[in-house]
């Protein structure tokens, strides 16, 4: 008989954590190798759950897959481990206890870190293992990203009848990461093959039973819950749950009253938590109806607050628009001449200030500050820059709620440079995203959805610019990751500074397919030592000897400097004029003076251009 026969009748309770029980052992390493270095505990810890009353016990094989175990150096022991691990559940179970193989999720917040291909790979090699060793079912476990379950279900559904088991985890109650409702994700699973879904870690018990209100009873498949012991705290540098049985066993009453058949524990979760679980329904009937709760939907935003602006990447289709970036200040004193630099670029007609932030990870006046600075005095708009660098999960969303609230809609999502290479190089690097799941998270936000899925009160209207590097080998791969920026989100793109107009041409015969457009950077060059700088230590660009050559007639003169770098700007603005509509100027040494020169060049050219075309009529 398998265990869906018996959940037809009965409420099944399963297993708790058995990394919880083996680090209170002391051991605080791979979990899943002990199936070789240390059987006799992992031995233990089934028959521990067995004894509490747990009818179904999972394999030790949460992390025992390529991606996880290579973290180890142990990718290549992944076929003895699942496979011992089997023994032991088999084992420790006996006739009258179910086994069934455990595999977890990969991805986390870092959606970007592994593909889906990589995924396939990963799970694959780990699920024909466990299936060649007659388990009783699958678990899928612990999945926050709803695409790689999804994913991983057609597979699994695809190579095995026996019944699989749909976990997901949320961040946040009754919604998943992407702000699907729960109900309609276990649907989703339900009709992927799922016999049976629910939700483990992250939440207690009362988070979980919260999230379950307003999910229905489904037609084919039956309700799971592994709820964790409680949210976990630090003890003289110790990881601690701290829960009493007895709350486990009221809370197994209130699973029950929502429909749930399998009741099992995860991190923190221990023996007596199973045992008071199992005491608590047993001889308890699963229920068949329940009251559910409607599901509430994010507020959208205002119709007039979206009729208000008008995005660049829509200015940039309908014609020549030019934007400037100009740095913050490196010292306190600097802000006069920066908002000086402001007020004549908003003259000169630029269509947004451009505000790096601290770029090759050198600190500066904040970004947003100056950006709102320069928007209260000089009417400018601001397209500020969110690097993935200085800030974690929590700061990068905190970050985009602040500029809603101040109204600062353009943004630029880049993953920014590494410390090392700036004024504090022990500083930290964060990159708890990166730039793909920095732009896929804005554009979360624009569907008023948080990254935890939970509704933001109303959708913001970020447009999200994305980087792009012309000065690579090989510039076919470079477009194949816009491609890729354009799939998470991007609107439009800025690229790095070009010296070539070949390479210019190069950049759009290679991306005149795409479905963004792009603002070409051109940044002046103001004397011989800044060209050769460039030159010989900005990875990626070269200069041309001619180029080198004329900067390095001017000598000593500084006037003279300036004119041939202007000189060689315009000649390449020539170039980018005819083939793209947005160039991107980059300030150098706040020298503003330079860029409102050649923002009215643009101009000029813009104005001839429309003259011909009226004579031309």
């Amino acid at each position: 008989m398998s265990f869906l026969d018996e959940l037809k009748t009965k409420i099944l309770i399963a297993d708790g954590a058995m990394g919880t029980l083996l680090y209170s052992h002391g051991v605080d390493r791979c979990f899943e190798e002990l199936n070789l270095s240390k059987p006799e505990d992992v031995l233990r810890v089934h028959k521990s759950y067995i004894e509490a009353g747990a009818n179904i016990i999972q394999t030790n094989t949460y992390g025992a897959n390529f991606i996880k175990l290579s973290r180890y150096g142990l990718e290549d022991d992944i076929r003895q481990i699942n496979k011992r691990a089997v023994e032991l559940a088999k084992q420790a179970a006996g006739n009258s206890t179910y086994v069934i193989g455990t595999m977890g999720g990969v991805r986390t917040f870092k959606k970007s870190a592994h593909s889906l291909d990589e995924i396939k790979r990963n799970f694959r090699e780990q699920l024909f293992i466990l299936l060649n060793e007659d388990i009783d079912g699958l678990i899928l476990e612990t999945f926050y990203d709803f695409e790689e379950i999804q994913t991983v279900l057609q597979i699994a559904r695809k190579e095995t009848d026996k019944p699989i088991i749909a976990n997901v985890s949320l961040h946040d109650t009754g919604v998943l990461q992407d702000g699907t409702p729960l109900a309609d994700g276990f649907k989703t699973l339900e009709t992927l093959g799922a016999d049976i879904v629910g939700l483990n870690c992250h939440f207690g018990p009362h988070h979980m039973i919260q999230s379950l209100e307003d999910v229905p009873l489904l037609e084919k498949a039956y309700l799971s819950v592994y709820p964790n012991s409680s949210l976990p705290t630090f003890e003289e540098d110790e990881l601690v749950y701290k829960s009493d049985e007895k709350y486990f066993a009221e809370s197994a009453l209130k699973f029950r009253e929502q429909g749930v058949r399998l009741i099992g524990g995860c991190c923190g979760t221990t023996p007596a938590h199973i045992k008071a679980m199992a005491a608590a329904v047993a001889n308890l009937s699963p229920v068949t109806e329940k009251e559910v709760k409607p599901h509430k939907s994010p507020v959208s935003v205002s119709s007039a607050k979206q009729a208000e602006y008008t995005p660049l990447e829509e200015i940039v289709q309908k014609r020549h628009s030019v934007i400037v970036e100009l740095d913050p200040p490196k010292k306190l004193n600097g802000m006069e001449k920066f908002l000086q630099g402001a007020e004549a670029l908003q003259q000169a007609g630029i269509d947004a200030l451009t505000l790096a932030d601290n770029s090759l990870a050198s600190p500066r006046v904040g970004n947003v500050a100056a950006g709102m600075l320069a928007k209260e005095r000089a009417n400018l708009r601001s397209l500020i820059h969110i690097t993935c660098r200085d800030r974690n999960l929590i700061g990068l969303q905190s970050h985009l709620m602040g500029l809603h609230a101040l109204g600062l809609s353009d943004v630029l999502a880049i993953t920014g440079d590494p410390s090392k290479i700036g004024d504090f190089p022990g500083a930290t690097s964060v990159y708890d995203l990166s730039s793909f799941d920095l732009i896929s998270l804005i554009k979360q936000f624009n569907e008023g959805v948080s990254y935890s899925g939970k509704s933001l009160g109303e959708k913001t209207n970020f447009s999200v610019a994305a980087a792009f590097n012309p000065n690579v080998r090989h510039l076919d791969k470079a477009v194949l990751r816009l491609e890729k920026k354009i799939q998470c989100g991007a609107d439009y793109f800025i690229s790095q500074p070009l010296y070539s107009s070949e390479q210019i041409v190069d950049v759009y015969n290679e991306t005149r397919d795409l479905k963004a457009p792009i603002y070409i950077g051109i940044m002046p060059l103001t004397s011989s030592r800044n060209a050769e700088f460039i030159h010989n230590e900005i990875p990626g660009i070269k200069l041309s000897d001619s180029i080198r050559e004329k900067m390095a007639l001017a000598g000593n003169d500084k006037e003279k400097a300036r004119q041939e770098g202007i000189a060689i700007a315009k000649s390449l603005i020539d170039t980018a004029f005819d083939l793209f509509n947005g160039i991107y100027l980059i300030t150098p040494f706040l020298q503003y003076d330079i860029t409102v020169e050649l923002t009215n060049y643009i101009h000029e050219k813009e104005k001839q251009l429309a003259e011909r075309k009226i004579t031309h009529v």
